[in-house]
């Protein structure tokens, strides 16, 4: 991955898979880019608007789950003009070396995991579950989280404790599932049904808790249309999940380099982002 040139006065520090992050003083700006990646493999076409949409759906939710826990947003008008809304002006974290994720379906590699032990992460499940199905209650499923290319591993909450000690996993955990819980109500008012998600921690220097990078995005989380929910097969999705089928059709290993997408794929996962967006905040994308 090419480092980006940083806007005069910033300096580049570093490149993950869809955000660069610049430093500007004691600020850091973190820019969304247009980079999609699947299976932890940064794909080489882009998704126009894709990093204009996070940034803008982050905004929203970390305005509305502000009371819950205090986010890292500093500005998100006080950034580089050439920035075009992708950038948000933040304070320094010292961040939380685990994934936060949160289920409450059954998807993806939590569905893996299960159809082999009948858990996930370490926490059992009832018998009888399928692709889709409602978990009786919210669990944390944690991961690893790995440099760019790698893949993240499944943590059990033991190992959690044991990276971070017993009190941060238990508001690692705590506040992970509230802030799903938040989410997936006010997402079910408007008709979207959200699987899970995956948030990011980071302690300020007073010590405080504090999210980080984004919050409840088509790249973060799993958003299906709640209409047409429906356990035992593969469902619709707002968010990179079409892109995830299409790039498992191809017959990929899932090792970089990835393949190119084509365009109407293209087309279809910018507009799935979009739908996200205005059926969740209520506003038309322009």
């Amino acid at each position: 991955m090419s480092e980006p040139a940083p806007p005069p006065g910033l300096t580049h520090l570093y490149s993950g898979k869809v955000r660069d992050i610049y430093t500007d003083g004691d600020d850091l700006i973190l820019v969304a880019s247009d980079r999609i990646s699947v299976y932890d493999v940064v794909l080489p076409t882009p998704i126009p608007d894709k990093g204009r949409i996070l940034t803008a759906l982050s905004l929203w939710w970390f305005e509305r789950l502000a009371d819950l826990a205090p986010n890292h947003v500093l500005s998100s008008t006080d950034v580089p003009a050439e920035f075009g809304g992708r950038a948000i002006r933040c304070r320094r974290l010292s961040m939380v070396p685990v994934e936060c994720i949160a289920r409450g379906y059954l998807a993806g590699s939590g569905l893996v995991e299960y159809a082999d032990r009948g858990t996930v992460c370490g926490v059992p499940l009832p018998p009888g579950l399928v692709d889709g199905s409602r978990l009786p209650e919210p669990i944390f499923t944690p991961t690893t989280k790995e440099a760019v290319g790698a893949h993240d591993q499944p943590m059990t909450y033991a190992e959690v404790a044991g990276k971070v000690g017993a009190d941060t996993a238990s508001d690692l955990r705590d506040l992970t599932v509230a802030i799903y819980r938040r989410g997936a109500e006010i997402a079910a008012e408007r008709g979207i049904v959200i699987a899970d998600t995956k948030v990011e921690f980071g302690f300020a220097p007073d010590g405080t808790l504090t999210i980080a990078d984004e919050l409840l995005t088509p790249d973060s989380s799993r958003f299906w249309p709640a209409d047409s929910w429906e356990p035992g097969r593969t469902q619709f999705a707002y968010d990179k999940q079409f892109v995830r089928d299409w790039a498992t059709s191809t017959g990929w290993n899932k090792q970089a380099p990835a393949p190119e997408v084509p365009a109407d794929v293209v087309a279809a996962t910018r507009q799935r982002y979009v739908e996200a967006y205005e059926r969740l905040t209520g506003e038309r994308w322009s």
